[in-house]
């Protein structure tokens, strides 16, 4: 197969496809393009040819090798939306559209970074009729992530009325449709990122009420601050996160997904006993099957328009290497899908 053929719809698999794999010597990690021959396929009820795939900090890490994958070689790529080539199993049948988030996809079985995908049919769900695959892949994991944080915020009581809602990393994937989703739904939302001179007008756009700087919050350092935040949603991890539970309102609730700051959390238990603040923590890659579908349909319904196409960047498997390492260094704004097709 030559490299600008790409993959058609078709029962009939070609003897090779296109991959961004992973290979280990020694302790170096290689990322190349190159043909990959169909048979070294990984175990799995669906075939998908993969029309989109995304980029997550996640993927960055793989790509850099900081991941620690273990087994190599690797085809990374958290999330993949595309076509049902094959299934041996009755809920898809070819031709369906599909999407796929997390489940160790790109980190323990073979991701999205392919113009072919085999995994289990208990991981996929079908593409909303709303999104073409390039806009699921504009959503991904960083999108039903964020959706899942609203959700554990209102699902914990949580109303537009109750004040101030703070988003952090709000530049970033998961914190921009944060801020979105939230604004959309008459929220006050407060951004917080490290670059207000460059992003102010495009958090602004999403609808952001106020900006703050995320070293505000990581430079306090008393157990209880000034209770101002109703809500947040923590993208940070580390002294950010600390910062933030300092100054959540009595009866507030705070929902964290990552670890952009760090993975460390010193804190005290005085916002817990005092403030009766709830903690949340918000796992995509292995949310249970109900869970997913209901955040994926909500996405369907309330994500704003401008989201698809604001913020978003195509790119190509040669793209990624340079791009794992800008995401890493915190230079890579919204969105970004990786074009397969």
């Amino acid at each position: 197969m030559t490299q600008n053929s790409g993959i058609q719809n078709s029962n009939a698999l070609p003897a090779t496809f296109r991959a961004l794999l992973l290979t280990k010597d020694g302790d170096a990690v290689s990322a190349n393009v190159t043909d990959v021959s169909s048979q070294d396929l990984p175990a799995g009820e669906v075939t998908v040819k993969v029309d989109a795939s995304d980029l997550n900090y996640k993927d960055g890490l793989a790509i850099l090798g900081k991941l620690g994958i273990r087994t190599y070689p690797m085809v990374p790529g958290i999330d993949f939306a595309g076509t049902v080539l094959d299934s041996s199993d009755s809920r898809y049948q070819a031709g369906d559209a599909v999407t796929l988030t997390g489940w160790g996809v790109g980190e323990r079985h073979w991701g999205g970074y392919a113009e072919l995908a085999r995994v289990k049919a208990d991981w996929l769900v079908k593409t909303p009729e709303r999104f073409s695959a390039a806009e699921a892949m504009a959503v991904g994991t960083a999108g039903l992530t964020a959706m899942l944080c609203v959700m554990a915020l209102e699902d914990a009581g949580l109303k537009p009325e109750d004040g101030e809602v703070l988003v952090t990393g709000a530049a970033g994937g998961v914190g921009s449709v944060a801020v979105s989703l939230l604004a959309a739904r008459g929220y006050r939302v407060t951004a917080a990122t490290g670059r207000a001179e460059t992003e102010g007008e495009y958090l602004r756009g999403l609808g952001a009420s106020e900006l703050l700087d995320r070293h505000e919050l990581s430079a306090l350092k008393k157990p209880l601050e000034k209770e101002r935040w109703a809500a947040a949603v923590d993208v940070a991890g580390g002294a950010t996160l600390a910062g933030v539970l300092a100054s959540t309102k009595y009866g507030g609730h705070v929902a964290a997904c990552g670890l952009a700051d760090s993975a460390s959390l010193t804190t005290s238990v005085l916002p817990f006993i005092l403030r009766n603040v709830t903690l949340h923590g918000v796992d995509s890659v292995q949310c249970p099957a109900p869970q997913r579908q209901r955040a994926w349909d909500r996405l369907a319904a309330e994500l704003p328009e401008k989201l698809l196409k604001d913020g978003v960047q195509m790119a190509k498997l040669e793209d990624l290497p340079r791009l794992a390492t800008e995401i890493l260094a915190g230079q890579v704004r919204g969105r970004t899908v990786i074009k397969l097709s």
